[in-house]
């Protein structure tokens, strides 16, 4: 049951991916969270290096889909000015949202990464689905109400699992 907890990899950030070595292992999308983990939670818009990151994905054909459990007006403000595909309202760590980005993607499992910053929602979510998941570090320390009761939870969680000898990173 803690293993759909565990990510298969853990980055310092988003900028940590690259498309030459997603393209390595064979890899074609990207399904990512977007608070907290391609701008700090009270960012609207993308920086110029998100935008970069995003150029640069497109350019290798790596396919990005944002989803986020935010709201429309959050998501679609900050998706569409990168013309990138997006689910808002996701209900992670509930799968649907990311079996039906993959959908969209008209990608397999296999060929997706699921990226995000919280271990309770993106990680057990991408987990859930199947999926390849890397969890990124918090762009900044501060969060929306839910998300710091999470916070919460999941120290716990990564305090039991480095105990146990599961993670070696540091939070």
């Amino acid at each position: 049951m803690l293993k759909l907890f565990l990510p298969n990899q853990h980055v310092k950030s988003i900028f940590d991916i690259h498309p030459d070595e997603l393209k390595k292992r064979g890899l074609k999308g990207i399904i990512t969270d977007l608070d907290n983990t391609l701008v700090a939670w009270d960012v609207k818009d993308a920086t110029p290096e998100i935008i970069e990151w995003f150029r640069m994905m497109n350019e290798h054909n790596i396919k990005v889909t944002i989803i986020s459990n935010n709201n429309m007006e959050r998501v679609k403000l900050f998706s569409e000015p990168l013309n990138t595909p997006f689910v808002f309202s996701a209900r992670k760590p509930l799968s649907h949202a990311f079996k039906r980005a993959a959908k969209e993607m008209k990608l397999q499992k296999d060929d997706i990464v699921v990226v995000g910053d919280q271990i309770l929602t993106d990680i057990l979510g991408g987990n859930i689905a199947g999926f390849h998941t890397i969890l990124v570090v918090p762009i900044v320390q501060t969060d929306g109400k839910v998300t710091r009761f999470n916070r919460k939870i999941e120290r716990q969680i990564l305090r039991y699992m480095r105990k146990k000898g599961k993670i070696s990173w540091e939070e």
